[in-house]
């Protein structure tokens, strides 16, 4: 065979043989990548956490409140319910959570002002919600603050007459205290003064209501 010719066999050969590995490589590569796709697809929910949430089986979030819920101060005319405070539920805290905090407040109160109608902490961290009612007195499972009216427990919506529904916004903070840690009696602003850098997460539900 003449030399030329045999020079280009071998090469074309050599060629073949590259291209194969190369093919080869790009088969091995893309077979990694699809493996470890699919494995990021089924760790991926196991590792999204999820979110720190608070609800109630009464009410929707931005739904109203039933009437029974409303407080029921016998001097003023405004305050038609029972003060039964609706059952809550929360779930997903964030890790190192310690202790909650919860607010409910009336951002439309006082013709914009706001009214606080409950401030409660130190609620242990096991504690995951309070049935219907429970709060409406004082318990062992929180440390009562002090609302606008001075209430230390739940006091329900007192809407006045003739105007839209108000928004009662309940604040679930999720914080790195110790149930024990901070006094009874606290206002809402002596609370978040308290709270500051030891708030780990908030979540939050609004209940409508207004006066029949």
């Amino acid at each position: 065979m003449p030399a030329p010719l045999h020079c280009a066999r071998l090469a074309a050969v050599s060629y073949l043989q590259t291209k194969n590995r190369e093919e080869h490589t790009i088969l091995g590569i893309r077979q990694t990548l699809a493996a470890t796709a699919g494995i990021l697809l089924l760790a991926g929910p196991a590792y999204a956490a999820e979110p720190f949430v608070l609800t109630s089986p009464a009410f929707k979030d931005g739904t109203p409140l039933a009437t029974k819920n409303a407080g029921n101060i016998k001097t003023n005319p405004n305050c038609v319910g029972e003060n039964v405070s609706p059952p809550l539920a929360w779930a997903n805290p964030p890790e190192g959570t310690k202790s909650y905090a919860i607010v409910m407040t009336d951002p439309d109160g006082q013709n914009g002002l706001g009214v606080v109608h409950w401030v409660a902490y130190g609620i242990p961290a096991s504690v995951t919600g309070f049935a219907e009612g429970e709060v409406s007195k004082p318990s062992d499972k929180f440390v009562g603050g002090k609302g606008s009216a001075g209430k230390d427990v739940y006091l329900g919506p007192c809407t006045p007459p003739n105007t839209v529904y108000h928004h009662y916004t309940y604040t679930l903070i999720a914080t790195d205290f110790d149930p024990k840690e901070l006094p009874p009696g606290l206002t809402r602003d002596e609370l978040f003064v308290k709270l500051k850098g030891h708030n780990k997460a908030a979540t939050g539900l609004i209940g409508l209501f207004k006066k029949p």
